[in-house]
């Protein structure tokens, strides 16, 4: 490589380095190399080869340095092995991207502990630096500190990276205090069929926002004399849409009421931090909320999100899945109650310690033990509730824990348009699963699992499941094109090997 490429190239290598906030001999620690040799490499004085540039992206976990390999990531999967041990649950990742949007409406010092470091993260934080938003990570690269400009450049934003998240979407309700017109790109994400934005729309109109949508942007324009003048009720019970109220309204010199609101656990986690700004919130946990809102907000703020139960969920499914005893920590309870009742009626062996306070102060915590356990089908369908109902991102998981149970289990996930589709997948497994219609799978088991190669689910939650099952299997499976995964979950594959899964990451190069 000519001099100039290799100084290029430890360039990119640098600022990957220290946007996953290792120090060189962190990074040469993960390489099996000396601090010097990766001093060297980054100055662009030693010559590289495409399979180093490879481990040194997987080290760094970042697309960044994937010049000198094409593709995307795929995972190896071992399976018919035995978890055992214990693994925390980590912070929750819809918690943690509501912070990030949240954190635009203080014009102090914000740091959020043990943020997730996941895709979906990664790409509101390009969004955040491209608008003017100085973010690092700090101790050791655990937590996150933002700190916003006087001014945001929205004539900057990272357009390729808000597509690649529908989280974008709630930037609109800091914003529209912040300026007069602005323009947002449309918010991608998960595939899971049609899904408006107009109960957005419907409750930030109160707050004098219009948005016209053309040309793959949102055209937005705020009338500031526009007021809430009387409750704000919310067309749909929904979470983002419950938090942009909630957004939009914090720095609303007033009291707002928002009804039929969402009072799942990141919307809880939503209002913790807001109080923390100075804005009262009445309420919390219920589906009424009288938000007081604090016009200036100038404070240097810390924050500790609290766990992500389907992430929790996610991990007593592998135990149940792969017939393993496995103890998982710091499972936020308050909002795993319903699954658990149902996995009890199905059989499931179990038992939890005595209830403890997360880092928030507020949200409640046990450690779940799970046993291998003859399950039964449940005698009603399964199907998700705004909470305190069955989570609807938890209902896939069932869709692997009936497929190794005695009997026939109907699940109906109501809310998205495709996602049960994605669930036959599991049928590449040895599943047997009935697609009855886009919405109704009917789940025949127990069981007999095989290995496969296939595609990722594009839905979150179904590719987990996938993976799952994968771990259940005799065999060696293939799972292509986990980017999906990434978005959700940080460092599932290494995760799970710590508990007893074998699972290699690699790519085509």
């Amino acid at each position: 490589m000519a001099d100039d490429y290799l100084v290029r190239i430890g360039k990119l290598i640098r600022d990957a380095r220290q946007h996953r906030g290792w120090t060189q001999s962190q990074l040469a620690e993960a390489l099996g190399t000396s601090q010097s040799a990766v001093n060297r490499i980054e100055r662009g004085g030693q010559n590289i080869s495409l399979e180093m540039i490879a481990r040194i992206g997987e080290a760094v976990d970042s697309e960044i340095v994937s010049l000198g390999y094409a593709g995307p990531m795929h995972l190896r999967v071992v399976g018919g092995r035995r978890l055992s041990g214990a693994i925390d649950v980590k912070t929750s990742k819809n918690a943690c991207v509501a912070l990030l949007c949240a954190s635009l409406l203080n014009k102090g010092r914000t740091v959020l502990r043990r943020v997730a470091r996941i895709e979906e993260v990664y790409r509101l934080l390009e969004v955040l630096n491209s608008i003017g938003v100085r973010t690092r990570w700090i101790n050791s690269g655990v937590d996150l500190e933002l700190v916003p400009p006087a001014v945001l450049d929205m004539g900057a934003i990272d357009a390729e990276a808000a597509v690649r998240t529908r989280s974008i979407i709630m930037f609109l309700g800091p914003l529209l205090h912040r300026m007069d017109r602005f323009m947002l790109p449309y918010a991608g994400g998960c595939d899971l069929g049609t899904r408006t934005i107009e109960p957005h729309m419907i409750a930030l109109r109160r707050f004098g926002l219009d948005i016209a949508a053309t040309e793959g942007q949102y055209h937005a324009q705020v009338d500031h004399s526009i007021r809430p003048d009387r409750p704000i009720v919310l067309t749909e019970r929904g979470d983002t849409v419950t938090e942009n109220a909630l957004l939009a309204a914090a720095r609303h010199d007033g009291v707002t009421v928002i009804r039929n609101a969402s009072s799942n656990y990141m919307v809880q986690d939503l209002c913790f931090f807001l109080e923390t700004l100075g804005v009262r919130v009445e309420g919390i946990g219920t589906t009424t909320l009288r938000v007081h809102g604090v016009p200036d907000i100038d404070v240097d703020v810390d924050y500790s999100p609290s766990e992500d139960p389907v992430e929790a969920m996610s991990l007593l499914a592998a135990a149940v899945v792969t017939e393993s005893e496995l103890t998982v920590r710091r499972v936020p309870i308050e909002f795993l109650e319903i699954e658990l009742a149902v996995l009890e009626e199905m059989g499931l062996d179990h038992d939890r310690t005595p209830e403890y306070v997360a880092d928030n102060g507020r949200t409640r915590l046990v450690d779940l033990t799970v046993r291998p356990s003859k399950l039964e089908a449940p005698i009603d369908k399964i199907h998700p509730m705004p909470f305190p109902g069955l989570n609807i991102d938890n209902v896939p998981f069932f869709a692997a824990i009936a497929a190794v149970a005695q009997g026939k289990t109907l699940i109906h996930d109501w809310v998205y348009d495709n996602r049960a589709i994605y669930l036959t997948d599991l049928n590449r497994l040895g599943g047997r699963l009935q697609l009855l219609d886009p919405h109704r799978v009917l789940v025949e088991g127990p069981t007999r699992w095989r290995a496969a190669e296939m595609m990722c689910p594009p839905a979150l939650r179904p590719a987990v499941v996938v993976l799952l099952a994968m771990m259940a299997a005799e065999g060696t499976s293939v799972l292509r094109n986990v980017y999906v995964i990434n978005r959700g979950y940080e460092d599932l594959a290494e995760r799970l090997n710590s508990i007893g899964a074998q699972i290699e990451i690699f790519r085509d190069i």
